[in-house]
């Protein structure tokens, strides 16, 4: 018995990966299918566009932050009731952590989970060239399965039979379908508002216009009969998704459209240890909810609602009593922009946010940070301590400017060295950096435990 699986491969960013992405699911979603996204990498961006057109929640998968045998934990767990998973990959196919290995990359990913590859190519402003691009990747690594190309940007049906000619004598694969370059179908800004907008449906007509389109020029049977696979053949483990403990705390989620920033395992890693989540909207100025033996805020774009974060009392003011009362809080990236003083917008409009953190976080232009993140815990850290390590990222556009000594959360180590990060206050875990809890499920144990212990003694 097979099963329908395929990677969605570029030869580099801004090929059209997620645009081809999401139009193929529309497009198998109006064919009647079940259809399950993934992201290669560490991308919260990409997953939101698949959730809205499958709707079905989109995972990452990342073979640096987390084990092999991790990474198919969370593909079998997402891809159960689909008909067939389709993964976006990152970057170019074999772009990663490390230029001298494919460690991290998109390549990886469909090794670890022996699925077949479909290559995007830009074919704008060439024909038989594209040949010799597809040959590059096929002989590169001989671990990748590349299955099929589909041509983008090409400015005619005429241009996709030179390209389909050329691809398919020399590199022996098929060309399946392309988009044209004219067809105005660039994906909306992918940042500033892209949540509520998704949520608000407005993009719906974007999809469907999307999947009507790869219908009329991509062959999708041929995808379908090519995507299919056998089953991954892996050891038996223990799933992070068995549920294994009887729920013992409450933690409060901050979750709307200024915080939503979350890994799903790491919410489902949290249930089944057992926590129950209940989720408030501070941008609706909601106050914590009553019982919380925890609260988690993660990140999102605060900066984008920072005028009405501002004027939202009830919220800002339970949080900030809580939190100094000791409640075990952690805070990524967004979350920890908002528990301080201050955010300045790159406009050098300044809101006032919650104010547990002494000091004024400062939005640029430019991109301050990006990249992975081994972390290392630090003394007095109820989350993750000296001992234990784990792995996340980090990815913003703000700086953070301390009004007075700051107490470190952890050590982070990336691409240019290693560093002090965070901020530790009261029972507070805050700082920049984005934690997947499935490289280190010890801290949920970590925080669950304190969380009890804060509750016995309160």
């Amino acid at each position: 018995m097979t099963e329908r699986r395929i990677v969605i491969a570029g030869t580099g960013s801004g090929v059209g990966k997620t645009t081809l992405t999401i139009g193929l699911m529309s497009a198998l979603r109006k064919k009647g299918l079940t259809v399950q996204g993934f992201k290669c990498g560490p991308d919260y961006i990409d997953p939101s566009y698949h959730t809205a057109v499958t709707n079905r929640v989109s995972r990452n998968l990342d073979s640096w932050m987390l084990s092999e045998e991790k990474v198919l934990d969370i593909f079998s767990h997402g891809s159960k009731g689909a008909d067939i998973s389709i993964m976006e990959g990152v970057m170019g196919f074999y772009d990663g952590k490390d230029p001298r290995t494919n460690v991290g990359s998109t390549a990886e990913i469909s090794m670890i989970t022996e699925s077949p590859v479909l290559l995007v190519v830009n074919c704008a402003s060439m024909a038989r060239s594209a040949a010799a691009i597809v040959k590059g990747f096929q002989m590169l690594s001989e671990g990748p399965n590349i299955v099929g190309v589909i041509a983008n940007k090409v400015g005619s049906e005429g241009h996709f039979k030179l390209v389909k000619t050329a691809i398919e004598q020399e590199c022996d694969v098929p060309v399946i379908g392309y988009l044209k370059r004219e067809n105005d179908i660039e994906i909306p800004e992918r940042h500033l508002g892209l949540i509520p907008s998704i949520e608000r449906g407005e993009l719906d007509s974007f999809f469907d216009k999307l999947g009507e389109l790869v219908l009329e020029t991509v062959d999708i049977d041929r995808l379908l009969t090519l995507s299919e696979a056998e089953p991954i053949q892996h050891k038996s483990i223990s799933s992070l998704f068995d549920k294994k403990k009887a729920t013992s705390v409450k933690i409060a989620v901050a979750k709307d459209a200024a915080f939503n920033f979350y890994y799903p395992e790491n919410l489902e890693i949290l249930e089944t240890q057992g926590a129950e989540l209940l989720y408030f909207s501070p941008l609706a100025n909601e106050a914590l909810p009553e019982g919380a033996d925890g609260l988690y805020i993660g990140g999102g774009f605060p900066e984008e609602f920072a005028s009405e974060l501002s004027e939202n009392n009830a919220a800002k003011s339970s949080i900030k009593k809580a939190i100094e009362q000791g409640l075990p809080t952690l805070a990524e990236c967004g979350g920890f922009m908002y528990l301080t003083n201050s955010i300045e917008t790159s406009e050098e409009n300044r809101y006032e946010m919650v104010g547990v953190i002494s000091g004024e976080v400062k939005m640029h232009t430019k991109r301050v940070a990006l990249g992975y993140r081994d972390i290392t815990g630090r003394k007095g850290n109820f989350l993750i301590n000296e001992n234990q390590k784990a792995r996340g990222h980090e990815f913003h556009y703000s700086t953070f400017e301390p009004h007075s000594d700051v107490t470190h959360a952890y050590e982070t180590k990336g691409m240019r060295g290693t560093k002090l990060e965070g901020c530790l206050t009261h029972n507070l875990v805050a700082g920049y950096t984005h934690f997947h809890f499935a490289s280190c499920p010890e801290m949920v144990e970590n925080w669950i435990t304190f969380c009890k212990e804060i509750k016995a003694y309160g």
